[in-house]
Parts: C-alpha cells; sequence; structure tokens
C-alpha cells in the first residue's frame, strides 16, 4: 500500500522497488528526449512512446523511468512485457504476474488489480501491446480511472487510442549517436576497436544506410569479427542498391529495419540461420537445455546449437540475461518475428510448435516429481520463469483439435504451482477450459474420461475449494468421484474424496470431514501414493481430530508429517504441520516454542507466496503475542492478517472453528486496549503491505528474532519478492 499515515507512529516500510531489471550495457545518446519524456510524466498519467521497430522504445522508456522522480513513484516503478503474450484473456493474467500479486479468491483478475492499484501512487511501463490493443487499451483504462496516482508510460507501434493519452513519438537516433552506439557495442565485441584509421567515415555511413535505427546498429556491429566496417558500408550497400533498384532514399524507415535484419540473416551460416527460425517458437525468455532439445534435428545437430548460439549472442540476434533460474536467452520481438516468418516460409512451424510442446510437458512432469524434494524452492523459481512459455504450450494444447487431453494433463500437473505458489486464479483459469472444452455438448458423445481429464476434475476442485468457491468444487469433485469409480481408477477416486473430505473441513463438518480423509489416506497407501498432497491430507486430519478436542493425536499426525518432510526435504507441506503444532503448543501455554514454530511456519509460507498459510500464521501468531502480554502489538498483526484476508477469500472460510483464534485475540485484546485504541491499531495493521506485515511479524525486537537457519533465506526473499533458497540436510527422492 501507499505510506499513509499511521496513527500509532509505525515506522513506513522502504517503497517497493518494482520490477525494472538492471541495465547490462551502456545507454547511449538521446538527451534531448529523455528530459522531455520526464516532463511529459510530470504532467500527464498516460504516455505512449511510439515507434517503428527497432527504433529502441523499450530501452528508452525503461531508461527514463527508473529516473522517473521519486514522488511519481513511491511504490516503485513495474514493467509488463506483452509481446510474448497472443490470447487477450492473459493480458490481465500477466500484468498480475508482473506485479507479484498474490489472489486465491474468485475475484477477476482485472478487480484484483482495480483493487491492488487504488491507493498505490507507481509507474506502470506496458511494452509490447500493439497486437492485443483492444484488450490492453480497455484494462489501462480501468485502471486509470480506479487509480488517481498511477501513471501509465505505455510502449509500442500504435497508439492506444484512450482519452487523456500523450503521444511520444521516437525518432532514431542522431547519426553523431549511432555512430557512438555502433562504437560502445564494438568495443564489447572486440575491445581494441577504435573509429581511428578512416574507419569513422565508414561506421558513420552504416549507421546512416541503416537510418540510425539502435536494433539495426547494434546488429550491425555484431559482424566485426568477420567483416571490417568498410566491408559492412560495402555489402549493406550492395544489398540497399539491389532492394531499391539503385535509389538510396526509396525504402521507408520499417523497411529498413526489416533489410537490415534480413541482410543480417543472411550473413548467418545455415545452421544458424535454422537455429534462429526455431527459436522462434518460445515465449520469452528460454535456457540451453530447451534450446538443444526443441530445436535441435535435421540440419542442425545437438551438438552444433551450442556453438550456433554462440554466434548469435554474438550478432546480437540474441540476448544472453540473468534470472533466479540460472542464464537464460531471448530474443527481441522484431528479430522474433523475423524467425517466425522464415520457420512458416520452411513448413516447420508446426512440427517445431509440437516439440515445445512436448518439452514443456515434461518439464511439468519433472517439476510436479521434484516438487517433492529439497528442490521445492528451486522448482518454484523455474516454473516462475518458465511460465510465458508454459502457457504457450497450454495455449497450443487447448487450440489445437485432438490435443485437449494434454492440455488437461499440462494444467493438473501443475497443481503444485497454482495452490502452492499463489497462482490459484490462473490456474483456475486454465483448468476451467480445460475441462470445458471436454464438455458434451447436446447430441455429441460424451467426454473421454480417461486420465487426463479425471486429474483435471480433481485439481480443479481442489483449486476451487480453496478459493472457497464451494459449488462449482463439489461438481468438479463429485463428477470425478463417479467418474473414476466406474471406470476403477484408484488414484483418481482416491484424490476425489481427499479433496471433498477437504471441502467439509473447511466448511465445519468435522466428522465428515475425518471420515472422508480417513479413507483417503488408506487409498494413498494402498496405492504406494506418497508427495505433498498426501501429506497435506494427513495435516488436515489433524486439523480435523484438533477441532474436535484430540490434540495429542493431532500432534502425532502431524510429527509422523514432520518426520516425512524432514527425510525428504518437504518445506511448503511442513508449514502447515508446523501451523497445527504451534496451535498444540498455544493450547499449552507453551508461547516460546509456539512462536519459534509458527515464524518458521511464516517464513515458509512467505518464500512460495502462499497467502492461506501466511494469513491462518499470522492470525495465531497474534494470539501468541497477546499471551505474552503486547495487546498493542497483537491487534496490529491481527489488522495486518485482516488486510491479507480479501486476497485469500472468506476471512477463516467463514468457519467457526478456523475463526476461534482470530475471536478469542479480538476478545481479549479490546478488553485490554479498549475499543477506539484497538481499532486504531489494527487499521494501521491494515495498511501494512503485504512484505511489511511479514517483515513486522518476524522482526519485533529479540524476542521475535528468526531461527538462524531461516532468518537469511526470508531476508532475501522480502528483499527481492522472489523464493530463497532454505538450506537442506537430507536428500529427498521425488515420489509422484
Amino acid at each position: 500500500m501507499r505510506r499513509l499515515p499511521r496513527p500509532d507512529g509505525l515506522p513506513a516500510g522502504p517503497p517497493r522497488p518494482g520490477n525494472l531489471p538492471p541495465e547490462m550495457n551502456r545507454f547511449v545518446g538521446r538527451a534531448a528526449e529523455l528530459g522531455a519524456l520526464r516532463g511529459t510524466l510530470e504532467t500527464a498519467r498516460l504516455v505512449t512512446v511510439t515507434g517503428a521497430g527497432g527504433v529502441g522504445k523499450s530501452r528508452f522508456a525503461a531508461h527514463v523511468a527508473a529516473r522517473t522522480p521519486g514522488h511519481l513513484r513511491e511504490d516503485g516503478v513495474w514493467r509488463v512485457d506483452l509481446a510474448a503474450v497472443r490470447d487477450p484473456d492473459l493480458v490481465e493474467y500477466t500484468l498480475v504476474e508482473a506485479l507479484g500479486l498474490t489472489d486465491h479468491t474468485t475475484r477477476a483478475p482485472r478487480r484484483v488489480l482495480v483493487d491492488h492499484l487504488a491507493e498505490r501512487r507507481l509507474l506502470l511501463i506496458v511494452d509490447g501491446y500493439e497486437h492485443l490493443v483492444d484488450a490492453c487499451a480497455s484494462l489501462v483504462r480501468d485502471l486509470l480511472r480506479a487509480a488517481p496516482a498511477l501513471r501509465v508510460l505505455a510502449v509500442g507501434r500504435r497508439p492506444l487510442a484512450l482519452e487523456g493519452e500523450h503521444l511520444f513519438p521516437l525518432a532514431p537516433l542522431t547519426p553523431q549517436d549511432a555512430v557512438e552506439l555502433f562504437a560502445d557495442r564494438a568495443r564489447a565485441l572486440l575491445p581494441g576497436f577504435t573509429l581511428d584509421d578512416g574507419q569513422g567515415a565508414d561506421v558513420l555511413e552504416v549507421c546512416r544506410r541503416l537510418d540510425c535505427l539502435p536494433l539495426a546498429v547494434e546488429l550491425a556491429a555484431g559482424r566485426l569479427r568477420a567483416l571490417s566496417p568498410g566491408q559492412l558500408m560495402e555489402r549493406l550497400d550492395d544489398r540497399f542498391r539491389l532492394l531499391t533498384g539503385g535509389s538510396r532514399d526509396a525504402l521507408p524507415r520499417h523497411q529498413t529495419l526489416r533489410t537490415a535484419i534480413g541482410w543480417s540473416h543472411e550473413l548467418c551460416t545455415a545452421q544458424e540461420r535454422l537455429l534462429w527460425a526455431r527459436l522462434s517458437v518460445f515465449a520469452g525468455q528460454f535456457d540451453l537445455e530447451a534450446a538443444e532439445y526443441i530445436c535441435s534435428g535435421e540440419g542442425l545437430p545437438a551438438e552444433t546449437v551450442l556453438d550456433a548460439l554462440h554466434e548469435l549472442l554474438t550478432q546480437s540476434v540474441v540476448i544472453r540475461e540473468e534470472s533466479r533460474a540460472g542464464v537464460r536467452y531471448r530474443m527481441l520481438d522484431t528479430v522474433r518475428a523475423y524467425g517466425a516468418e522464415w520457420l512458416e516460409q520452411i513448413g516447420d512451424a508446426g512440427r517445431m510448435r509440437r516439440r515445445h510442446r512436448d518439452w514443456y510437458l515434461g518439464l511439468a512432469t519433472w517439476c510436479e516429481l521434484d516438487w517433492f524434494s529439497p528442490r521445492q524452492s528451486e522448482v518454484a523459481a523455474r516454473v516462475d520463469v518458465e511460465l510465458p512459455n508454459l502457457r504457450a504450450a497450454l495455449e497450443f494444447c487447448l487450440t489445437e483439435p485432438g490435443e485437449t487431453h494434454l492440455g488437461q494433463y499440462l494444467a493438473s500437473t501443475l497443481w503444485f504451482y497454482w495452490a502452492g505458489c499463489g497462482r490459484l486464479m490462473e490456474g483456475r483459469h486454465w483448468l476451467d477450459r480445460s475441462v470445458e472444452l471436454d464438455d458434451p455438448v447436446d447430441g455429441e458423445d460424451p467426454p473421454d474420461y480417461g486420465p487426463s481429464r479425471l486429474k483435471a476434475l480433481w485439481v480443479l476442485g481442489y483449486v476451487a475449494v480453496l478459493q472457497g468457491d464451494t459449488v462449482p468444487a463439489l461438481a468438479a469433485l463429485q463428477e470425478c468421484h463417479d467418474e473414476a469409480e466406474h471406470r476403477g481408477d484408484a488414484t483418481a477416486l482416491a484424490y476425489a474424496v481427499h479433496r471433498t473430505g477437504c471441502l467439509a473441513l473447511i466448511s465445519d463438518d468435522l466428522p465428515r470431514a475425518e471420515r472422508l480423509l480417513r479413507a483417503a489416506l488408506a487409498s494413498y497407501r494402498e496405492i504406494g501414493e506418497l508427495n505433498s498432497n498426501v501429506l497435506m491430507g494427513q495435516v488436515e486430519l489433524a486439523m480435523a481430530v484438533a477441532f474436535q478436542g484430540d490434540l495429542e493425536q493431532a500432534v502425532a499426525l502431524c510429527e509422523e508429517v514432520r518426520q516425512v518432510c524432514e527425510d525428504h526435504g518437504e518445506r511448503w507441506t511442513l508449514s502447515y504441520a508446523l501451523y497445527v503444532l504451534a496451535y498444540e503448543s498455544w493450547h499449552k501455554g507453551d508461547l516460546p516454542r509456539a512462536r519459534q514454530l509458527l515464524e518458521e511456519c511464516l517464513a515458509i509460507d512467505h518464500e512460495f507466496h502462499d497467502l492461506l498459510g501466511t494469513v491462518l500464521s499470522m492470525e495465531l501468531l497474534a494470539l501468541v503475542t497477546l499471551a505474552e502480554g503486547d495487546a498493542a502489538e497483537a491487534a496490529v498483526l491481527q489488522g495486518a492478517a485482516g488486510g491479507i484476508w480479501p486476497s485469500v477469500g472468506l476471512p477463516l472460510f467463514g468457519s467457526d472453528h478456523y475463526n476461534e483464534p482470530h475471536r478469542l485475540c479480538e476478545t481479549r485484546a479490546r478488553a485490554t486496549l479498549g475499543d477506539v485504541r484497538f481499532d486504531e491499531l489494527a487499521r494501521a495493521g491494515e495498511r501494512l503491505g503485504h512484505d511489511e506485515a511479514v517483515a513486522r511479524a518476524l522482526g519485533q525486537g529479540e524476542r521475535n528474532r528468526l531461527p538462524a537457519t531461516v532468518r537469511p533465506a526470508l531476508a532475501k526473499a522480502l528483499e527481492k519478492r522472489e523464493p530463497a533458497a532454505f538450506p537442506y540436510v537430507n536428500d529427498g527422492e521425488a515420489t509422484g
């Protein structure tokens, strides 16, 4: 939230930095335009930087945004790149992801965005939207109306055509700046490069022939290992004269860039051209392993992909970037589009898209298995960076005839990401689509109830349960149960029973919840199923018996889960077991142990962006804090939990049992503080941002210190807003 005045004098947290990546090389030129755009942003709430492809719009806008006065971006600069998005329905989800939002409810993503931005003062860069202009314009209009302190810097080849939009056409570089850019990039490739010995005139002519377009200039500079500036100028001039029939000025600017890209393409070897075309199937970033699998084949053996990729990097066709998942690569959209056209022309696009789909099906399968291991944090980070490619694979499956079952498989295999990493809203989108596509139409055959559809149904039910959307949840789980029973699919049946028991638990039907959960766990043992889901079922059973008064059995169940989690390096389910153990410690009056367990629990939940676990832990931590004698801090923490619940769903599921710690804490804190002071402190806690609330809950004085093994990881997660790597002792084996 925007830092509002606080009645209790709580210190404001540090401003959220946003998500702008650091600049990897020197920004060159455009001094006048930089100042002009900064001035426009001071007075206008919607500014659109337009210009031809390759003119440097994205880099220019990001460079200006990072230097915008602080009072215009108290809540940071946030950038959403829509170049890789093909489905207009995904524009809102992509922005939710870019803003780092987590929402477990059934609210539409646009509602989530409106609510989040309403009181924030930030600068939003919307880049690469021109192929989605209608969907993007509608979203930007609604956000600007709802958020009076929001500023939007749009970047595209065409305007959004909205009221109040200020256009900022970006021209190519001046010849002097273009020469400086060429020399700067040349020195990165050849450290001894200078403009002496008459090379300056040739470089100037190259830049002029390329209309001083930054992308074209950088592509030309990437050829200096093989060609001198003079040779570059001669070859480029020959190509332009051939294309224009001898007229040096016959090409319009956008054709100049296309010609420059085509010329660079022609100068590549056959293998480099083939790799360029095949790499165009990636949406956003990719890694070497994916490139080697997807792009290798006829004409490009796997062992040659690395060398060809290295050459494309040298020539600025491909860009190298660092990410949480390691070294990644990407192509600028203009360059990728050229490769995609080439791929279509050689008739290989369909095969490449299927290979791309196959790779990401395999990646999702591996990640599901590896989720139940010490590598949970790595899996979460990997899926985060691969989300654009996973979306592309899902879209292919759900639009290609005969591929629906693979879309169901992929959407359901990612259950751990949807449920465990705060992506319920998008997961629901894909699961609903995959199941609806296979629904029967009047007069047609019923859907194929194979393993993929059955899994999609129980995962859909699971996600809907977590969202508090009980009617669709029950419908999906009942359908899964009936068909699994009819077809003898013991695995799908066990999961349907399990998740129906979970629904009964949050609905306060504890005897039924206990019966169903025990039945599901017995089935899991019979079929040999062991993973995070199975362990979560045992934790849910512990909650059911604890709420019925049998804390001793609840502790025994959770201690067993704790041991299995430690043996396998599992952290996500462990946090829920720790919650139950903390509940029992509070009940016994062992406050130090309760606090220690909740601190570890809260750190893990924050690591995985699990809002449900976070808010449950914070509610119980408020009660522990009250029992320790600090009613004021308990009120702040309870208010902070209240600020998170709208992103989770119905507070405490509307459950009397889950609500008991909250009710008890509020009643006792009000009795100590009085209603006026309690409400004042609770409102102050509610205004804390998510990260601020977690930091406050875990950082209050010496009595609130984190365990030594957890503290560095949490600090990293809070600083970078990304999954942190927790230290593990035991190796674990993945069990599906």
